[in-house]
Order: C-alpha cells, then sequence, then structure tokens
C-alpha cells in the first residue's frame, strides 16, 4: 500500500533537501516523490544526500503545479503552521498517517510539503483536505523539510504496520480533479445568479472550500450537488429567455 502514497516537495530551494527526502522516504519504505517547480533540478549534491535512496531520486517527477501533481488523489494532506487567517480541517501526525494508511487502499494520496523559507501559501493549502502540524518545540519550532518528512513518513509506516487494526475506509470520495471541477462549476454558477460579483469576490469561494473539504461528500453526494448546479443553470438560462 505504501506505494501509492505520494510525497510532493513545493518549490524547494536547495537540492540537497531533495536527497534528504528521498532518503528519509526509503528509510520508512516509501517510494513515489513528485517536486513542484523545484528552484533547481536534482543535482550531485541531492544524490549525495540520497545515499542509498538514488533510486527514489532517479524516480521523482517534475510537475508545474500543485494541481498536476494531485489531480489523481483521494485524499491530499498539506503540511502547515497552525496560525493561518482561515482555520482548517487540522490532523495531528499521528492521525495523518492513521488517515493516509486508511485511505490510500482505495486511490492514491498524498502528503504535501511547502517551501522551506514560507511554507505552502493559502491557496495550495486550499487545495487539500486537511493540513498537519508537527507539534515542535513552540520556542523553537523551525524544523528542516527533510526533518519534517522524516516525522511525518514515520507516522505513516508505523500507521502501515498496524493497518489492520483500523476498520477499512468504505465511503467512495471523488478524486481532487473532479471536486475542483465542482468548485468550477459553483463558482461559474453563483457569478450567474449573482451571488458573487467577478470583481469582487471576496472570500466566499475560499470558505465555501472549506466548507466541502470539512464536509467531505462522497463521490455520490458530490454528483447531486453537481446536479443541483446543471438544474440552477438550467432555470436560470430559460430566465434569460424570458
Amino acid at each position: 500500500m505504501l506505494k501509492n502514497i505520494r510525497i510532493v516537495l513545493v518549490n524547494t530551494s536547495h537540492t540537497g533537501n531533495i536527497g534528504s527526502t528521498a532518503r528519509a522516504m526509503k528509510t520508512m519504505g516509501l517510494g513515489e516523490l513528485v517536486l513542484v517547480d523545484p528552484v533547481s533540478a536534482p543535482d550531485g549534491k541531492a544524490s549525495a544526500m540520497a545515499a542509498g535512496a538514488g533510486d527514489v531520486l532517479g524516480n521523482a517527477k517534475t510537475v508545474a503545479t500543485l494541481a498536476e501533481a494531485v489531480q489523481d488523489c483521494g485524499l491530499v494532506v498539506g503540511t502547515s503552521a497552525r496560525s493561518r487567517t482561515l482555520p482548517w480541517p487540522m490532523l495531528e501526525p499521528r492521525e495523518c498517517g492513521e488517515k493516509l494508511v486508511q485511505e490510500v487502499a482505495n486511490y492514491p494520496v498524498a502528503l504535501v510539503f511547502g517551501r522551506e523559507n514560507s511554507g505552502l501559501s493559502n491557496d495550495e493549502l486550499q487545495q487539500c483536505h486537511y493540513h498537519v502540524c508537527i507539534p515542535a518545540n513552540p520556542e523553537y519550532s523551525s524544523l528542516n523539510l527533510a526533518a519534517a518528512v522524516q516525522t511525518l513518513c514515520y507516522e505513516i509506516r508505523m500507521a502501515h504496520l498496524n493497518a489492520e487494526s483500523y476498520p477499512p475506509v468504505e465511503e467512495t470520495y471523488p478524486l481532487v480533479e473532479d471536486l475542483e471541477r465542482f468548485y468550477t462549476h459553483l463558482e461559474s454558477t453563483l457569478l450567474e445568479t449573482g451571488f458573487i460579483v467577478k470583481n469582487h469576490p471576496g472570500q466566499v469561494m475560499t470558505k465555501l472550500r472549506r466548507l466541502f473539504n470539512r464536509a467531505r461528500p462522497e463521490a455520490q453526494e458530490l454528483n447531486i450537488l453537481r446536479g443541483i448546479l446543471a438544474s440552477i443553470d438550467k432555470t436560470a438560462k430559460g430566465q434569460r429567455r424570458d
């Protein structure tokens, strides 16, 4: 199951951290690494820091955006500090490992790490179902990227070793790409009905994303929501013709 757990690094600055991440992953049995718009491609320094994990590093996939990295995933967890203007559903590291292991049998899942100096942007965090925070020393909470990867990969491995004790996840959740199509449809409908104004959308869509991410509609429920939006669209077009 661990082969479908994806570690995603966003806009990494130091190639050594990419290599160290590959090593941290391999020690815990993970092998799928995706790099989103790295500042520099993996080089000799990355290879040196990877040590015996050259296979993980060599098989790493590079993409342009986070959306591309996680579009086929059914669960995405982003690493974040707790202090955010708009709170998001949070997981503790142990909960994170358990949730990823519980759901990976149904679809690929992803754990996303941000930039060394600034983490993930608000837009990137909004593409995640949950956020996870490592409860480090509040007086010195700065973790090296590879150390953070190692900590959470350890929790994934411990959850994997205890997987038989968790109840199976029977719900069928939509993939990220399906959710994104829903959000695009929702925004289009709300613009069409005048609920939001194109030039002044405010935080309505952000808050709606948070609402639906927190509720986590199942695939069938999402189809119902899409049907409701299609019905509203049809009615709005009919009113315009009248």
